[in-house]
């Protein structure tokens, strides 16, 4: 298969980065976490009852009502994946780690062009994901707002009129809402202004973790930041918040990239290029390595500096040069030495499809 078809066939909405503000803000995302209330918590229910869980959603979802927006549905149960087709579907952020490695009966349901993923029996019985690309927190608590609606009218969820919806980990009860919004702020970080923001933004009641979430690194100059406080405020509040922090963050990340143009024009000129040369030319490139320069030339592109080069660059191989998809790319297993090889021959053959 040829590199631009694979891109094509993988790639999911939120990855080809044409929403609003989609130069700094990469996607949004907003999560539910419900529960149904007659049958205990995935962490102490058997397998046979998640099994109820899956038959009960899926038995839902099979009807015509939601798929007039979202397309068909696709449910996928965890144990016939293969290890690798896991690992793709963490890497495109559809279902999480603990889906694909830890969870009993574990299923993910997905609409066609993958902006809904609907996790079954992972910490929770569902959790229902939208992600939209660039800043579209609206859009995508919208969507998510509507499927739980849909969901609430054919199921029974556990609540409580004091604490709201009731989840496994208690920092979601309430709302069971987490929203976030991956952001990549090169600028701020050649500025070292980062260490002066993180605690800013976490005395806001907001978390600021790596592109892969929680225990993850802020790779890429990618971060992502979402609401750590669930109970007590109305979903209304919580997005607003991250909505208002999110702007403060676009304007800043633009301020510093002009201030650093101004006064260091030359330098920076030197970084960008140094890094489409290495990307272009390189036969063997880490993950690490990869993901940094690939940041330093989608600035370069944001700036004006590259053109001709697609600006959906960063948001694209930042997934399809993670290890699964190497893998899938190749057709066989790969050793970290050959993801290395293979991985810089996919960044060469894609800047070549830009020119």
């Amino acid at each position: 298969m040829s590199l631009e078809k694979f891109i094509k066939n993988a790639l999911s909405d939120w990855m080809r980065g044409d929403g609003p503000e989609s130069d700094i803000v990469i996607s949004s995302r907003i999560r539910l976490a419900r529960n149904l209330n007659s049958i205990p918590f995935p962490l102490i229910a058997t397998e046979e009852q998640l099994e109820q869980v899956t038959e009960s959603v899926g038995g839902i979802t099979n009807q015509s009502e939601p798929q007039k927006e979202l397309g068909s549905l696709t449910l996928l149960t965890m144990s016939q994946l293969k290890a690798l087709e896991k690992r793709v579907l963490v890497e495109k952020h559809l279902i999480s780690p603990n889906l694909a490695d830890e969870s009993k009966a574990g299923a993910v349901i997905l609409s066609e062009n993958e902006s809904v993923s609907i996790m079954l029996n992972e910490e929770d019985h569902i959790r229902i994901q939208c992600l939209f690309p660039g800043f579209q927190l609206e859009g995508a608590w919208n969507q998510a707002n509507s499927l739980d609606d849909w969901f609430e009218s054919h199921l029974d969820f556990a609540f409580d009129e004091k604490y709201g919806f009731l989840t496994s980990c208690p920092t979601n009860v309430g709302t069971g809402l987490r929203a976030s919004v991956m952001m990549h702020l090169p600028a701020l970080v050649m500025g070292q202004h980062m260490n002066r923001i993180l605690p800013a933004i976490n005395q806001l009641g907001l978390v600021v973790r790596g592109i892969y979430g929680e225990g993850s690194d802020a790779l890429g100059n990618i971060f992502q930041i979402s609401n750590q406080i669930t109970l007590g405020r109305s979903e209304t509040e919580i997005i607003e918040d991250l909505a208002n922090v999110t702007k403060q963050l676009i304007e800043q990340e633009r301020q510093a990239r002009k201030s650093i143009l101004e006064s260091s024009r030359l330098r920076l000129e030197d970084r960008i290029y140094r890094s489409y040369g290495i990307l272009s030319n390189a036969r063997v490139i880490e993950s690490k390595e990869a993901t940094q320069r690939l940041s330093d030339v989608r600035l370069g592109i944001d700036l004006g500096l590259i053109k001709g080069t697609s600006s959906t660059i960063l948001n694209e191989l930042i997934v399809l040069t993670q290890p699964g998809f190497l893998q899938q790319y190749a057709g066989e297993t790969l050793s970290p030495e050959q993801r290395d090889e293979r991985r810089a021959k996919l960044i060469r053959e894609r800047l070549l499809l830009s020119e």
